[in-house]
């Protein structure tokens, strides 16, 4: 059965009239099936389908990234992935359940998979802890990339979390430096990580596995600091506000990839991942196979200030590479052009501004 959003109530009745269509057995006995009107009325829902999707606000993105339908991180490794070995345990204290991860192969590539599972019902849902991970959990992944590491093998990440764990347990086995060892372990790598926001990347609980080479999102996914509840909890101390959180926040697929947060947005098909999960799961399978193949020639160092200059470069007008004149200068700045001659004209506007007058004086004098 089809779980359906709260703004799809109209595709809701659309979709049930062409059920009943379809079902030859009606109040009066068997009659024959109208397929003419069953195919004007998918049409309908088509067109509904296209306008609905095409107009969602932030907020209604939050509800799709959300929607229980959707697929979850151990589909697409399921699909995705050949010959996969999952693999358990932090060896110090257990398993988390909220994270699946192991090695498999994918184009006849080897790679270690990394993905939080939120699970499909409710038993599961409890057992996975709803994805948000636990201290053993990033410790897992910890241990794992750095045996990836080890042996050259690149890292694939599924990012689906509403954030970390917040049970008092595990603060006291240690969330935060948890976290933090997650993502320095993530930065330092020598081998290509690609992250994929698949559903909900909240908090620290995504950050910590999704400081990556490439981080790619799903067209109806989020990534974010914090919830819009949270947000507007905090902000107006009104939950109601979700929406107003929602736009302010640049949460979606879209506006992350215009910040230049993220770097690809993966298309959705039309309705949202849940209504074509092997067209998502193709969609996905083929930027993770570009994604590795860019990454093909890469020396290990090539590849550590590749990400290093990625994270540096967010939220400036300019990046930073690494000098070439000498290796004790470390990181350098890098500024297009364009950038360059904006910079000097605003710092020489009175300069210019100036001989713009004297300039104009000695035409009018000319003339005169």
């Amino acid at each position: 059965m089809r779980n359906y959003l709260e703004f799809e109530k109209e595709i809701k009745s659309l979709e049930e009239q062409a059920e009943n269509l379809r079902s030859p057995f009606g109040s009066e006995g068997i009659s024959e099936v109208d397929t003419k009107k069953i195919k004007n009325i998918q049409q309908e829902i088509e067109q509904k389908l296209k306008e609905t999707y095409k107009n969602l606000n932030s907020w209604q993105k939050t509800l799709v990234a959300r929607h229980e339908d959707r697929p979850k991180a151990n589909f697409y490794i399921k699909k995705i992935f050949s010959n996969f070995t999952n693999l358990s345990g932090d060896r110090y204290f257990g398993d988390d359940k909220s994270v699946i991860a192991g090695f498999g192969l994918i184009n006849n590539t080897s790679v270690l998979i990394i993905g939080q599972e939120k699970g499909e019902d409710l038993n599961s849902r409890i057992e996975r802890n709803f994805g948000m991970m636990k201290p053993e959990g990033y410790r897992k992944c910890i241990r794992l990339m750095r045996l990836a590491d080890k042996f050259q093998i690149p890292v694939v990440t599924f990012i689906d979390t509403p954030g970390a764990s917040p049970q008092l347990g595990s603060e006291q086995r240690g969330q935060a430096s948890a976290i933090a060892n997650s993502i320095e372990c993530c930065m330092s790598l020598k081998v290509p990580n690609i992250s994929i926001v698949i559903g909900e990347g909240g908090s620290g609980g995504a950050i910590a596995l999704a400081s990556s080479n490439k981080v790619i999102m799903l067209e109806n996914s989020i990534y974010s600091v914090i919830s819009p509840e949270g947000c507007a909890s905090i902000l107006w101390r009104d939950p109601t506000k979700s929406l107003e959180a929602a736009e302010a926040m640049k949460l979606t697929a879209k506006d992350l990839l215009s910040l230049g947060i993220i770097d690809e947005v993966i298309e959705e098909p039309l309705g949202g991942a849940h209504r074509d999960s092997e067209k998502t799961v193709q969609n996905v399978r083929n930027s993770i196979i570009k994604n590795l193949q860019f990454f093909e020639n890469f020396s290990g160092e090539e590849i550590y200030e590749q990400r290093k200059a990625k994270f540096l470069k967010i939220g400036r007008d300019r990046g930073f590479i690494k000098s070439s004149k000498s290796d004790n200068l470390g990181l350098g700045y890098e500024q297009s052009i364009l950038l360059k001659v904006k910079r000097h004209l605003i710092q020489n506007k009175y300069i210019y501004l100036g001989l713009s007058l004297v300039f104009t004086a000695g035409i009018i004098a000319l003339f005169n």
